[in-house]
């Protein structure tokens, strides 16, 4: 038994603006499974398909009161790529975003609604990922984060450090999941979740039973009655099991 990381959340309070500036910084097209969620794939997108981790974008009421230490990390292919990248980002919508960062060659920005993301300088790393580098999630133990979340999902541990930790699709394709050590309080607001789906013909119950095996714990964020399960990790970082599909 296993999970795949499918997709990651965004909480929004316009799920259509924030899910067509998605779009346009991916090159990705838009649909909707219905009322108050927009879908964001690769045009043509067989779902699932490991070579992307889409975007999922949920309205929800109100803003939300807590912090989620996920974001995302978009490639580029040269200097000229970034930077055009960058300016492109800004005329749909972003804004400079100063997260502590100091002289750095990647650029911070926030999206729309304020979640922050980063636009990477080149990296040979990431030359085959597609527009989404990594899906990057803070954390105060990697080894220990590591080792959950490569057991939980059928995810490849490439690189593991007391600061750092880095995930693949089995199939090795796609974007990146890293971990990364971080100190002190989080100062940076983000409304993003990831969300793990079961393969066809194995058993969501049976996945939740293992993840809670493994450490996670049952979260309430007021979901209510839905057919998907949320967990916390052992850091406390909001995920939620899918149906298998």
């Amino acid at each position: 038994m296993a999970l795949r990381l499918v997709q990651v959340n965004f909480k929004a309070r316009d799920d259509s603006a924030l899910g067509r500036f998605w779009a346009e910084a991916l090159g990705w097209g838009v649909s909707s499974e219905g009322p108050g969620v927009t879908n964001v794939e690769p045009v043509g997108f067989a779902w699932p398909d490991p070579t992307a981790v889409c975007v999922d974008v949920v309205t929800v009421p109100d803003p939300e009161t807590v912090k989620y230490r996920a974001h995302l990390d978009l490639a580029t292919t040269s200097a000229a790529h970034q930077a055009e990248l960058v300016a492109r980002l800004l005329e749909l919508g972003a804004t400079p975003a100063d997260v502590g960062q100091g002289d750095v060659p990647w650029t911070v920005l926030a999206d729309p609604e304020g979640n922050v993301f980063c636009v990477l300088e080149p990296r040979e790393i990431y030359r085959d990922t597609g527009p989404i580098a990594t899906v990057v999630v803070n954390c105060t133990d990697p080894r220990a984060m590591a080792r959950f979340w490569s057991e939980a999902t059928d995810w490849t541990l490439h690189e593991v450090t007391d600061d750092h930790a880095r995930l693949r699709s089995a199939e090795d394709v796609g974007p990146y999941l890293e971990l990364l050590r971080t100190s002190g309080e989080e100062t940076v607001w983000n409304r993003i979740h990831l969300d793990l789906r079961p393969y066809p013909g194995d058993d969501q119950a049976a996945e939740v039973a293992r993840l809670r095996a493994l450490g996670a714990t049952d979260a309430d964020v007021g979901q209510g009655d839905v057919p998907w399960v949320c967990l916390a990790d052992p850091e406390g970082n909001e995920f939620c099991v899918l149906t298998p599909g």
